[in-house]
């Protein structure tokens, strides 16, 4: 829709509504009608201000875009939700003019709602305000301001005292498509009960059912369930996330949850035990590396595994794997009856990290769409069930991830694969370790996989502002402080002891492994017939052998320094490698002329100095909450450990990855990670691929069983799976969803209407269907 259209339909309707309530008459009598009439005079006096700065971003933001026929960015989905948020309060106010009259019209609510948006329309502009000082430092294209400090601290600081309780009461997901929304609602309910009996009872049956006898007050009063939203959301610590989370494992709903997805022949968890193997190296079949066991934090201990396959196959249902079976305390999921047909062995397998923020979440959690992609790609699937911070932070997951990825190398006939072609999955915190996990394989030398699909993963962990994380003011499943205290547990600081002193043992064993990679390789390359030592002497070996020439690790895109020196820095310990977002060396004039007029410099206090506390121009100031969040800004090496943040690894090892598929969320917070991250990819001549889902959010796949919306994305993730098997770089065909922004305002209404009417009762079962996940 046309921006100027959208502004003169709000202030007209604004205007309309006004004079009426305002005017003589028992239309002006009451509390109500005040309301709603200084709600119309406040949002016409917003709109004037966003006017000029919309329109502009309009003609900017095609910028900061991966390309010109995938229009995403940060800068794009703020407008966007603007947008959005002025067409639900055209919609609002051409209801109360149709209804204003009626003897049913009830006047309280719909002052409720006016204010509502009103609020939220307040904040946003405070949100595109900071775009604007985004835009100052990012006139290259970058999408972050790569600094923890100056910007990056004051949007910290707002967050932690600007008012969010406006999106999670009558607002809650106003930006995303309408058939999503009895959802979130649902996980809102659920979040502010379960918070107000947290601690309460220590089993998680008594909670819940707690829960679920106090839902009913924050069903029936918005304002109370977003007040108490954001307290929970601000205060609460990651332990919180983690049980409330979990939920869905729990047997009972995990249970319904298959009863629902498709019915597979083989759904196996496995726990393999911890063991050094030799696998061999890609450059020299008859050279091998020993694969050390997991170790960081809390020791060598098995790896968990599920493994999926609508199939049985081959090797599926042989004693060495069923010697692996560990019970989850239900029937076994693997079919052995003799009416059973056996396939042969798949030529791809699919192994799966999955998200959850490296907190919480196993396998189960995401069974039902793994079931699907299984039955319609025609491949097992392997998901990985790494250890969770904060008991096991990084580089645990990353190591466990990386052992189960070349133990299915190894054992792939147990697996019903032939070995032939792999590709890495996950989504969020899964897709950060998809990347990682096929770094190190480059680094060890080994076997890489064919390709790599992440689905909205999270490739920057530092706390960078860009325009797409200005959305967790507003976000009800990534909100700042949640995402802050995820990222922190992941990274080792939730304890009250020094980065250093967490991470010094585990970099060292990472150090270790990336070492004997780099010297099994080096000694394939200068002796191919040298076979390489046992793995009681290969782990035990010296870190390389002397005279290695530094351009022969440079060769292998190992960015550790070989050294004989008995006293080697750890990698936090040391400067990292400066990575610039900045993809071009000049800044592009065009850009530069048509930024000028949008982007405002850093405010400057009375004594000149940038930064002062008036983040805001004069006259306007977003509203702020009464609880203050605990928020401060993390700057731990660990996240810039490119292992960590692959956004921040320097370019010798974005080449040695395989083919990347992304596929992104256009609200999603995390959006400007996938953009910069496919643009570093594609600058370094990188095969990669971007694909962006329209009105959906972030985790997605989780809720693919609950929409057709969702689960028409979870095919899009199938469909770039299986482009990675073929090798077809070709981007899929745009995901035509519903957007609010290309309809007009009588389309806006109809559809709505047409979608519910075709839909039946739909709605309902997708609420209690939703009720039941969360």
């Amino acid at each position: 829709m046309d921006t100027k259209a959208v502004f003169a339909a709000l202030y007209s309707v604004c205007e309309e509504n006004a004079a009426f309530f305002s005017g003589g008459g028992k239309a002006s009598q009451g509390d109500a009608a005040r309301r709603l009439v200084d709600s119309m005079k406040l949002i016409q006096e917003h709109a004037r201000s966003l006017e000029p700065v919309i329109s502009s971003f309009a003609a900017v933001y095609h910028h900061f875009d991966f390309d010109p026929h995938i229009p995403a960015n940060g800068y794009r989905s703020l407008v966007k939700v603007v947008r959005c948020c002025l067409l639900h309060i055209i919609h609002k106010g051409r209801y109360i003019t149709a209804n204003r009259r009626s003897i049913f019209f009830r006047a309280a609510h719909n002052a409720g709602e006016m204010e509502a948006y009103c609020n939220a329309l307040c904040q946003l502009r405070a949100l595109l305000y900071l775009a604007q000082r985004l835009l100052h430092d990012n006139s290259h294209g970058n999408l972050f301001f790569q600094d923890e400090s100056g910007l990056s601290e004051s949007f910290v600081r707002e967050y932690a005292s600007m008012h969010k309780g406006c999106f999670y009461g009558r607002c809650l997901g106003f930006q995303f498509t309408p058939s999503i929304r009895p959802c979130l609602q649902t996980i809102a309910i659920g979040l502010v009960s379960f918070g107000e009996n947290y601690r309460r009872h220590q089993s998680g049956i008594g909670i819940a059912a707690s829960s679920f006898f106090t839902s009913g007050k924050y069903a029936i009063d918005p304002e109370l369930r977003g007040a108490e939203f954001e307290r929970i959301t601000q205060n609460l610590d990651v332990h919180f996330w983690k049980t409330y989370w979990n939920i869905t494992e729990t047997e009972v709903l995990s249970s319904l949850a298959s009863m629902t997805s498709a019915q597979v022949k083989v759904n196996r968890a496995l726990s393999v035990p911890a063991v050094p193997f030799d696998l061999p190296l890609a450059s020299n079949h008859r050279a091998s590396v020993t694969i050390a066991p997991p170790s960081a934090h809390i020791g060598i201990a098995p790896v968990q595994m599920r493994l999926i396959s609508y199939d049985l196959r081959e090797g599926q249902d042989s004693e060495a794997l069923l010697s692996l079976s560990r019970s989850e305390g239900g029937a076994i999921s693997l079919s052995l009856g003799l009416k059973t047909k056996r396939l042969p062995s798949s030529p791809c397998l699919l192994i799966h990290f999955h998200g959850g923020g490296f907190v919480a979440q196993t396998s189960k959690s995401h069974e039902p769409y793994l079931k699907s992609w299984s039955q319609d790609l025609g491949v097992p699937i392997l998901s990985v069930d790494y250890s969770l911070a904060p008991e096991a932070p990084f580089p645990r997951a990353l190591e466990e991830c990386f052992y189960a990825y070349c133990w299915a190398l190894r054992n792939h006939h147990l697996l019903g694969w032939t070995g032939e072609k792999v590709c890495l999955a996950g989504d969020s915190a899964g897709g950060n370790l998809c990347v990682t996990t096929s770094m190190r394989a480059a680094a060890f030398g080994v076997r890489m996989p064919d390709g790599i699909v992440a689905a909205y993963p999270a490739t920057l962990l530092t706390a960078y502002a860009s325009p797409s994380r200005l959305l967790t003011l507003m976000d009800p499943l990534l909100p700042l402080s949640v995402l802050s205290r995820c990222l922190s547990a992941y990274a080792g600081t939730v304890e009250k002891v020094s980065t250093l002193s967490l991470v010094r043992r585990d970099t060292a064993l990472l150090l270790r492994d990336f070492r004997q990679g780099a010297s099994n390789w080096i000694q394939s390359l200068l002796d191919p017939n040298r076979a390489s030592a046992s793995s009681s002497t290969v782990a035990e070996a010296a870190p390389g052998p002397t005279g290695i020439p530094s351009s022969a690790i440079v060769y292998m895109n190992v960015c550790v320094h070989v050294s004989t020196s008995q006293s080697e820095p750890l990698l936090s310990e040391r400067t990292p490698e400066d990575v610039s977002f900045f993809l071009s060396k000049d800044a592009d004039p065009a850009m530069t002329n048509d930024l000028s007029s949008l982007a405002i410099p850093p405010p400057a206090r009375e004594d000149g100095s940038e930064f002062g506390r008036r983040d805001f121009p004069l006259g306007f100031q977003p509203l702020r909450s009464e609880q203050l969040a605990e928020m401060r800004v993390e700057s731990s090496p660990v996240f810039k450990d490119p292992y960590c943040s692959p956004l921040l690894a320097p370019d010798s090892m974005l080449k040695g990855l395989p083919p990347v598929h992304i596929v992104a969320c256009a609200l999603d917070p995390m959006l400007d990670d996938s953009v910069m991250f496919a643009k570093r990819l594609r600058n370094v001549d990188q095969p990669v691929t971007l694909c962006i889902v329209d009105d959906l959010p972030h985790g997605f796949l989780s809720l693919s069983q609950l929409s057709k919306e969702t689960r028409e994305a979870a095919n899009v993730c199938a469909e770039r799976i299986r482009a990675a098997f073929t090798h077809n770089d070709t981007p899929p065909e745009p995901l035509k969803l519903t957007q609010y922004s290309t309809l007009s305002n009588t389309a806006f209404v109809d559809k709505s209407k047409c979608r519910l009417l075709h839909r039946g009762m739909q709605p309902c079962l997708d609420a209690a269907w939703c009720f039941l996940q969360c």
